[in-house]
């Protein structure tokens, strides 16, 4: 993720032809390119970045094409802490939980304003929309088990555990669990579940016609995969349509 990121910010940032045109309507200038840095908030506690390159091609209409990355968590996903009889100093956990899954999306699009504005103050307002393909990566979600040792000596030992159908028992026995194993644990683990997302947004722009972009977007997501993402363990709580409501807000530069 942290070279997704800088390769997206080495893109966004390299020199560019510039051109400024004087709108026909009179409603300012109208540029050729933008590019912004996306931070996005949705239900269920999710968040992410990425990054979005713009056409202009009328003052009102820009085409556009992006890339992100966000956490995709499940509805019933609540952290909670370890039972009392074994509680130290240790990560609150998910109860169930058998993978983290990040989605990693591309999408092509368009935006339109609805709305005139001034040149240098007011808001103009319209929608956007984009569909593409995305690709989910599934992370194992590892905990700090305390496994029973020999019956004689009732001495246990401490583990990092994923779940797997020969520790079912353990893994799901709360009296077992210590916590959450550390974020990173697991990373070299990841495994691809192909999809495809899209959404629609109510975009709000504080800089329409100007260079800088200062933009919010409040709207809907779709998330399909090609089967189940097996967050928990038991496919009768896991899912293979997401739906979203998010916050999006953008902020970069025109060209």
């Amino acid at each position: 993720m942290v070279r997704l990121l800088s390769l997206l910010l080495l893109i966004a940032f390299l020199p560019k032809g510039r051109a400024q045109v004087a709108n026909q309507e009179g409603y300012g200038f109208v540029y050729n390119r933008e590019t912004t840095f996306n931070f996005r908030l949705a239900t269920n506690r999710s968040f992410g970045f990425g990054m979005e390159w713009g056409k202009l091609r009328t003052y009102d209409k820009t085409k556009t094409f992006s890339l992100s990355i966000s956490e995709m968590r499940h509805p019933k996903e609540q952290k909670q802490n370890a039972a009392p009889s074994v509680r130290r100093s240790s990560r609150p956990f998910v109860y169930g939980k058998r993978n983290s899954l990040f989605v990693l999306r591309s999408g092509w699009g368009k935006k339109r304003y609805f709305s005139e504005k001034a040149k240098q103050k007011g808001v103009a307002v319209g929608m956007s929309y984009s569909i593409g393909p995305s690709i989910g990566l599934l992370k194992p979600y590892y905990l700090i088990l305390n496994l029973r040792g020999d019956p004689s000596t009732g001495v246990g030992r401490t583990t990092l555990a994923k779940y797997s159908e020969e520790i079912h028992d353990s893994f799901m026995d709360n009296t077992l669990i210590l916590g959450a194993a550390p974020f990173t644990k697991g990373l070299g683990e990841l495994s691809v579940l192909p999809g495809g997302s899209g959404q629609i947004a109510y975009h709000m722009d504080w800089g329409a016609y100007d260079e800088m972009v200062k933009a919010l977007e409040i709207g809907f997501s779709v998330d399909v995969f090609a089967r189940r993402a097996p967050i928990f363990v038991g496919d009768e709580q896991n899912r293979q349509v997401f739906f979203n409501f998010f916050l999006n807000l953008q902020f970069g530069k025109r060209k």
